[in-house]
């Protein structure tokens, strides 16, 4: 485990170093794919971005985001992102928070202990079911937060790619 929660927190340190997530999630223009490598998009900072078809089919990693967002933290964060009585709406936060940040976030968790309205985030980088899916939450919460993807749960997504498959495995252990 130490050496996953290291390599995380080195990725969210190299993401910040090189600039990457400089642009937030709610720029349409900044979502836009710019590159596909084996079915993973990016924008043209090299963030990970969504692509949604005409027909409303999402790529895997927006539809894995979405299952994995439903299963860890829509508990405290609400249906779709969009908040309740524990957690702000992330559909509404990564309007102003770069890739690098939310990464960092996620990873290590946040403490606002101010004005007697104390939230705190838990870490979740030793959460496997969490870190191994990191950019698929993010993707999915982009497309919420650009307003691309409406709520529930995507009717059509593409087929699991075998490099999700691949990466999957690796992070998992399987």
């Amino acid at each position: 485990m130490p050496i996953r929660m290291t390599l995380l927190a080195v990725t969210a340190g190299l993401a910040l170093v090189a600039g990457l997530g400089s642009a937030y999630a709610d720029d349409k223009a900044a979502a836009a794919v710019a590159s596909d490598e084996n079915g993973k998009y990016a924008d043209k900072d090299g963030n990970p971005t969504f692509k949604i078809k005409e027909d409303g089919t999402v790529d895997w990693y927006t539809y894995s985001g979405f299952r994995r967002f439903n299963s860890d933290c829509f508990v405290c964060h609400g249906a779709d992102g969009a908040g309740s009585s524990f957690a702000p709406a992330l559909a509404d936060s990564l309007k102003t928070m770069s890739y690098a940040d939310f990464l960092s976030t996620v990873a290590e968790g946040r403490k606002n202990l101010k004005n007697g309205n104390d939230k705190v985030m838990p870490a979740f980088g030793n959460n496997k079911n969490v870190y191994c899916y990191m950019d698929d939450l993010y993707v999915y919460l982009r497309a919420r937060a650009v307003g691309d993807l409406p709520r529930g749960r995507p009717a059509k997504h593409e087929d699991k790619p075998p490099a999700a498959k691949e990466a999957e495995a690796s992070c998992m252990g399987g």
